[in-house]
């Protein structure tokens, strides 16, 4: 609150001569001053409609003032035309954490404040839970389980800190976290429970809700913008006290916040991408220190982060190793696809088999859509790619077409080389459209179904897959990531991981990291139940180091050579990076603005400090658009951060309207 603000009073009556201050979702740091409307009702804390330039454009009121700012004629002030809240949806603990975001993400406050507060009209009507049963509570917990909840509770009444529960698939993560947040509850203080997928919130609702009725609630982009606004003003009113969702659901206006659970803490949508570029696990962390809440990470396959903060002490790690219901790690069993025609070995059609005489159920993962994503002339070497990124479309057979899936586009696939004319020409490689054509002729006494970004639009229709999976009604579930994270089904035995290289050799620096931990989450969905697990691991590379490892799931074996690797190049954790992007419909604009930018960094680093580029991005063409990148690398946040803010001022200035600059401080992908 500036020095010509003040805080309103209750009693305050109304005068045309009261001021606001708005801030809107744009990229720049300013607020606005506005006239209050004729009825009076706009308030710190209210979305507003108000006139900006030529258009009318969504406001967050974010302070008042009794005086016009210094230089501005009171006259020449515009008014809002209309107040969207009848009651504050967001207070000053939103606005300084909004505050906060911009500045270390680098982007406007009203983008960092369009990203916490839902969208839409309140409703009324909406609720999460209802009155239901608690039930669960009854289940005895190991040796191991207990030693860490109680190690967990004794820490919950300290301040901001952080703490890690490690334990391998099935062991028993979840019911400890329940566990922990039924004494935080107990104790009077709210907590945040997040999942990294929508497939998992459904899951993880369903026992939040049996076990804590309507003190529970969810947060996420299934439900309709009107439905999150309910549920939000729920929170504010401390109708809801445990809150679980996916990334965003870390900014829920909880009351008395005492504990931030996440879980599968490695996954990389906790990271946004999107401006502000965000990190769940970084406004977690903001948010635990600021209000004196526990942060409790957990994983079977942290990241390369956690894994040496763990190691370093800085934060506290307990363990469980071993695997609960009667069920024990799988075999794993690295299987070459080298000399198989189609995409299932004979091993894996033979678990297939075996599996389903048992009665017992079948997982298939791919983490590729589509029917085959690779277009080539064997007469002339032509490759297809989408005409507006530079990256091969994926044949949809289902709907006959060739498909971007970076940008959309789409179009009718050739009957012959478009260059040559050669009929020596078609799709190869395959995705979870092809898998299910080849494992339905297989296999067609089966009940097959696809799970994956195709055929779950509709709203409620994966977790409707879901229930019928988990109720015995489908034999072979295959899909992608969706299916590969989290979820807990008694009835399956086998996992079957199609293609496993997919994204082993991507030009990113946790590909390894990324593929190992794909493997283990997804191997540990067989045999939680019972001790006959078994994974076959189809791969081109069965010596690949990565693969080895995950094969035999030695976790401690893989991070160990990962962070030698990480060390000797310098990559995170140890360096810090800063990502700028330059986005353009001109090539010569994105280069020519990287190349300027570089020159407005340079003089702000200091020793030990480096820029990587200007370069082009590995993609470099997205949806028209040219992209080139530069690299911000350094021991220490600070000083890079500073570089780049102090860059991006100057270069505010001469800005060329025609390049879009994205900033991503932290970057999980380099793509």
């Amino acid at each position: 609150m500036s020095d010509s603000a003040a805080a309103l009073p209750p009693e305050t009556p109304f005068s045309p001569e009261l001021y606001l201050d708005i801030i809107f979702d744009i990229p720049l740091s300013q607020s606005y001053t506005y006239r209050i409307d004729e009825k009076g009702e706009a308030s710190p804390g209210k979305r507003v409609m108000a006139p900006f330039g030529r258009r009318e454009v969504l406001g967050y009121v974010v302070d008042f003032r009794k005086v016009a700012p210094a230089g501005l004629s009171p006259e020449k002030i515009k008014a809002v035309r209309r107040v969207v809240d009848k009651e504050a949806i967001f207070d000053q603990r939103d606005i300084d954490l909004a505050r906060w975001m911009a500045s270390y993400y680098l982007c406007g406050p009203g983008e960092a404040l369009a990203a916490m507060i839902p969208s839409g009209r309140r409703t009324g009507t909406y609720s999460s839970f209802s009155d239901e049963v608690e039930g669960g509570t009854n289940l005895v917990l190991s040796a191991e389980q207990e030693e860490a909840l109680e190690g967990l509770s004794q820490l919950a009444g300290k301040t901001g800190l952080f703490t890690y529960l490690y334990g391998i698939t099935g062991s028993g993560k979840t019911e400890v976290f329940l566990r922990l947040a039924r004494r935080v509850l107990e104790a009077g203080k709210s907590v945040i429970y997040l999942v990294p997928e929508i497939s998992l919130t459904h899951q993880t609702a369903e026992i939040i809700g049996g076990r804590f009725g309507k003190e529970a609630a969810t947060l996420h982009s299934g439900m309709t913008g009107s439905e999150r606004l309910t549920e939000w003003m729920r929170i504010r009113a401390g109708e809801v006290r445990i809150v679980v969702g996916p990334r965003s659901a870390v900014f829920a206006p909880v009351l008395n916040l005492g504990l931030i659970i996440i879980d599968e803490e490695h996954d990389g949508s906790y990271k946004s991408g999107n401006t502000p570029r965000y990190h769940a696990r970084q406004i977690a962390m903001h948010r635990a220190s600021a209000e004196d809440a526990l942060l409790l990470l957990g994983s079977a396959t942290p990241s390369a982060e956690a894994w040496k903060l763990m190691n370093d002490g800085v934060i506290r790690r307990f363990n469980l190793s071993r695997r609960l219901s009667g069920g024990k790690p799988p075999e794993i069993i690295p299987v070459s696809l080298s000399k198989t025609e189609g995409c299932l070995t004979a091993e894996l059609k033979e678990e297939i088999r075996a599996t389903a005489r048992m009665g017992r159920q079948t997982i298939l993962f791919l983490n590729r859509r589509g029917f085959a994503y690779f277009y080539h002339c064997k007469n002339c070497g032509f490759e297809l790619n989408c005409k507006r990124c530079s990256v091969s479309l994926t044949y949809h057979k289902s709907r006959n077409r060739a498909v971007c899936h970076y940008c959309g586009y789409e179009t009718s696939p050739p009957q012959a080389c478009p260059q040559c004319g050669s009929l020596e020409a078609g799709f190869s490689g395959f995705g979870t459209e092809f898998i299910e054509e080849e494992v339905r002729n297989t296999f067609p006494e089966l009940r097959v179904r696809r799970a994956d970004a195709d055929t779950t639009g509709r709203k409620g229709s994966l977790k409707e897959l879901l229930a019928i999976f988990k109720a015995g009604g489908i034999d072979i579930l295959l899909g992608t990531q969706m299916v590969a994270k989290g979820l807990n089904f008694p009835g399956v035995r086998l996992v079957g991981v199609v293609f496993a290289d997919t994204g082993l050799h991507l030009p990113d620096f946790r590909a390894a990291e990324r593929t190992f931990s794909l493997i283990v989450q997804v191997a540990g969905r067989a045999g939680r139940y019972f001790p006959d697990g078994r994974v076959i691991v189809q791969t081109m590379r069965p010596t690949d180091p990565v693969i080895r490892e995950a094969c035999t799931l030695n976790v401690e074996g893989f991070y160990k050579n990962e962070l030698l690797q990480r060390k000797a190049l310098d990559f995170p954790p140890y360096s810090r990076l800063i990502r700028l992007t330059f986005r353009s419909k001109k090539e010569e604009k994105a280069a020519k603005a990287a190349s300027r930018l570089a020159s407005l960094v340079r003089p702000f680093l200091g020793p030990g400090d480096e820029i990587l580029g200007p370069a082009e991005c590995p993609i470099g063409i997205q949806n028209n658009n040219y992209r080139r990148q530069i690299l911000l690398r350094g021991q220490t946040m600070g000083k890079i951060h500073h570089a780049a803010a102090g860059a991006l001022q100057k270069y505010e200035a001469e800005k060329d309207p025609a390049v879009y600059i994205e900033a991503d401080v932290d970057p999980v992908n380099l793509l």
